[in-house]
């Protein structure tokens, strides 16, 4: 079990790591669009398949979050990577980090598709 918690910590640090290389400029347009995707669903509150759908709840997260940060890590430049794992590193010893205008920007994201998603389940039904 120990192991298990273990790993849930790296991927956080990785997460957040790769959070820090989005944001550097000599990370290629197309690693930061698909970075800020990952990213922004592994800190979203909200699953693609919710989490109390047996069995089927957790494949995101356990398969399909790890497979977007593995590829996302592909696409940064290592250099990148090294200097933003040093920096989450050190940003998560002295606390965890808190970015308030991400998390409003991924609701908002998450509530825009959920009204584009009734308009036009409503569209359908008429």
């Amino acid at each position: 079990m120990e192991s298990w918690k273990q790993r849930a910590r790296q991927l956080k640090a990785e997460t957040y790591a790769l959070y820090l290389a989005y944001r550097d400029p000599r990370t290629p347009w197309y690693a930061r669009v698909f970075t800020a995707i990952v990213v922004g669903y592994a800190f979203s509150p909200i699953d693609l398949i919710p989490d109390f759908i047996p069995v089927l709840g957790y494949v995101d997260d356990l398969v399909l979050v790890p497979l977007g940060i593995w590829l996302a890590l592909k696409l940064i430049p290592p250099e990148v990577m090294a200097e933003s794992r040093s920096r989450a590193q050190e940003s998560l010893a002295n606390g965890k980090p808190v970015n308030r205008a991400a998390a409003v920007v991924i609701v908002a994201i998450w509530l825009l598709l959920a009204v584009l998603g009734i308009t036009l389940i409503a569209r359908l039904f008429k």
